[in-house]
């Protein structure tokens, strides 16, 4: 029979359903994401870092899991909450359910729930803490929750960062291809070395600077910017990641000491870092951006791109300075969600541009990124551009 589980959140509120996954008890911050497909990307996801994930699509776990869709070496997500669970998955890539995937890195998750009565909550009332478990009763789940740190409160960034440096394997599986990028005028894909500083980074950013031609560099998120220059790299990505920006003051002091060094391209967290750097302030959303489907204009060219994203927190457009201007807007909610600097070669976006899951139409910000790179390698530019902030 199946064992009983129940997920109790910070304001009372109960939903009863049928474990799944490891038999243990779990705690993070509640989320909700829009996508339809992706489950694996999204479990193995390091902005989830910290949090229990709530799809909002009703059937999950039906394609099972494969050995290519990973974004990371593991699941990162606390655990799982869903509205049906599938037992018998079909698909002829699936090695395992997701059952036994939740079960082979001890992460619970719990069934049978209604995910669209908590996603309605969560709108309403703004993500909150909340806790799983098949083993303790409600009110024990419930006092046990109010002792438990608060996501806010901890760098989930020093837990999921590479701990060394590391090479890219260009012949790693490739979840996309690119047939429609193709970079104009100087080539930058002379084997350009491209250093990513690893903040909670997705694979499939490596897989496509790969794909388009790069020697890709990880560093880890407690590199110094003499260390990141170390390696003569052409550019740097600032990956995306977890948790509350404020917190990250050695990365963002690393981050203004590589502003007018190198051309950086800033993802998710990494554009909030770039932000900070520069004077500016970040706030937390209510519930977040995460999903596939939410839309954004290109301010220069007016068009609206259809954005993954996995993000709860944003830059405030009012305190922007040293330079950066505005590049993209959420047409759901006016939030920042690209900048560019005036004088210097930065690009930032606050949505996912590789997609995983998510719709490949932002795959040009790399084109443009590596553009950036090839211009600045042909104007000598490598420490020679003067800060204007």
């Amino acid at each position: 029979m199946a064992r009983k589980a129940i997920l109790v959140l910070e304001d009372g509120s109960v939903y009863e359903g049928e474990a799944f996954g490891a038999r243990s008890t779990t705690y993070g911050e509640v989320v909700f994401d829009t996508s339809m497909v992706g489950y694996q990307e999204m479990l193995t996801d390091p902005s989830f870092a910290g949090q229990i994930l709530v799809p909002t699509y009703p059937l999950i776990g039906n394609y099972g899991i494969n050995e290519s869709d990973f974004e990371s070496r593991q699941i990162q997500v606390r655990g799982l909450a869903v509205r049906e669970y599938c037992h018998r998955p079909s698909h002829w890539q699936s090695t395992r359910t997701l059952h036994e995937f939740l079960l082979a890195y001890g992460i619970p998750g719990i069934s049978g729930i209604d995910t669209r009565a908590l996603t309605r909550r969560l709108r309403s009332a703004g993500v909150m803490m909340g806790i799983i478990t098949s083993e303790l009763a409600v009110e024990e789940a419930s006092e046990e929750l109010k002792s438990l740190p608060r996501y806010d409160s901890v760098n989930f960034v020093r837990q999921v960062s590479t701990e060394k440096s590391y090479e890219w394997q260009s012949n790693a599986p490739a979840t996309v291809s690119l047939p429609s990028l193709s970079l104009r005028g100087a080539s930058a894909t002379k084997q350009s070395r491209i250093a990513v500083i690893d903040l909670g980074l997705k694979y499939n950013i490596l897989r496509i600077l790969s794909q388009l031609g790069c020697r890709t560099t990880v560093v880890p998120c407690t590199a110094s910017a003499e260390d990141i220059l170390a390696f003569n790299p052409g550019g740097i990505v600032l990956s995306p990641g977890p948790g509350n920006p404020t917190l990250l003051d050695d990365i963002t002091d690393t981050v203004r000491n590589l502003i007018g060094k190198k051309p950086i391209m800033g993802i998710c967290l990494g554009h909030q870092l770039i932000g900070t750097a520069l004077g500016a302030r970040t706030f937390k959303l209510k519930f977040g951006h995460r999903g596939g489907n939410h839309p954004v204009r290109d301010l220069a060219t007016g068009r609206v791109y259809i954005t993954a994203q996995n993000h709860g927190y944003a830059l405030d457009a009012d305190t922007l300075k040293g330079g950066l201007e505005v590049s993209h807007i959420n047409l759901n909610d006016g939030t920042v969600e690209g900048l560019q600097h005036r004088d210097l070669p930065i690009l930032s976006i606050q949505y996912h541009s590789e997609a995983a899951p998510g719709p490949l139409d932002n795959m040009y910000l790399f084109e443009r990124f590596l553009e950036m790179v090839a211009e600045n390698r042909n104007d000598n530019f490598g420490g020679t551009c003067a800060r204007v902030y």
